[in-house]
């Protein structure tokens, strides 16, 4: 009996110690909007890196989390890495206001940035290796925070999203939908497009983070449109052709079709396939160095 229940708490102290995500209550944010953070830290931590996952409409950081089609925290269990979780307080992330397309705004994107950098120095993560993904409205979300927060962000990998700016609000309300983007009628030039994403950061000349962007052909919430409006943006802000310089079909896997124009922008069209692209670990870690 002693015996057994020694085995026993010697499992419940196992179970105790064992990774789960947390909430982070003061994240030293001082933006407006108040999003919650949340972390996964794994048990062992192998790597100086960090993946801010960012959600979907009418989701939060616990239910993204949960969502066995989105497994960040498998790939941070494995290779070691820590992660970050936001969760929204309105039902879709605030794309659309001017607070929060504009760098330090105060709006979203202000407080995403002000949790990477609350994550850099609280788990000693390298600057050089901070990494976005998201999924529809965190696609979106992960558009905005490569164009207000490029000095903060080495990677993005997005699945489904649309330009950033797209979704801008005529009348500044804070997460509006916007029925012409997501119906794929907003449309511009790429110089034009690449003008939205550096007005958001004005007078920023630095590094950007290089950009990987997924979309499904017969996506029937954000049309497919926004994914050709996607690649005039960033291959703009970059300054490289429209022309691929490489193009491979069935790649990751069959029906999907990966473009790349230069090092910095990457595009993977997934034939047949809706709302939401599902995430491909493997791909997006190697698009981040992982």
């Amino acid at each position: 009996m002693r015996c057994g229940n020694l085995v026993a708490l010697l499992l419940h102290g196992v179970s105790a110690l064992a990774a789960s995500l947390t909430q982070v209550t003061n994240y030293n944010n001082d933006a407006k909007a108040k999003p919650g953070m949340w972390v996964y830290v794994p048990d062992t931590v192998k790597s100086d890196a960090l993946v801010v996952a960012i959600h979907s409409c009418q989701s939060s950081a616990q239910k993204y989390f949960q969502n066995s089609k989105i497994p960040w925290h498998q790939g941070s269990d494995k290779k070691g890495y820590v992660t970050v979780w936001p969760s929204s307080t309105t039902e879709c992330w605030d794309v659309s206001s001017k607070a929060s397309l504009t760098h330090n705004g105060g709006g979203d994107s202000n407080a995403i940035a002000n949790m990477i950098k609350y994550a850099i120095t609280q788990y000693k993560i390298d600057p050089k290796k901070v990494f976005v993904t998201g999924g529809s409205s965190g696609a979106m979300m992960s558009n905005v925070i490569a164009a207000t927060y490029p000095d903060l962000v080495t990677a993005v990998s997005l699945y489904s999203g649309v330009p950033a700016g797209c979704f801008v609000s005529s009348s500044g309300a804070a997460a509006a939908w916007n029925n012409t983007c997501s119906g794929g009628n907003s449309k511009a030039s790429p110089e034009q497009w690449g003008n939205v994403a550096r007005a958001m950061y004005p007078g920023y000349t630095g590094a950007r983070p290089r950009m990987q962007i997924w979309h499904g052909s017969t996506d029937g919430t954000l049309s497919p449109n926004n994914y050709q409006e996607t690649i005039d943006q960033w291959t703009n802000v970059f300054n490289v052709s429209l022309t691929p310089t490489s193009s491979k079909s069935n790649t990751p896997e069959k029906n999907y079709r990966t473009d790349d124009f230069g090092p910095n922008v990457e595009g993977i069209w997934a034939q047949g396939v809706g709302h939401s692209v599902p995430s491909h670990l493997d791909a997006s870690e190697a698009w981040f160095g992982l």
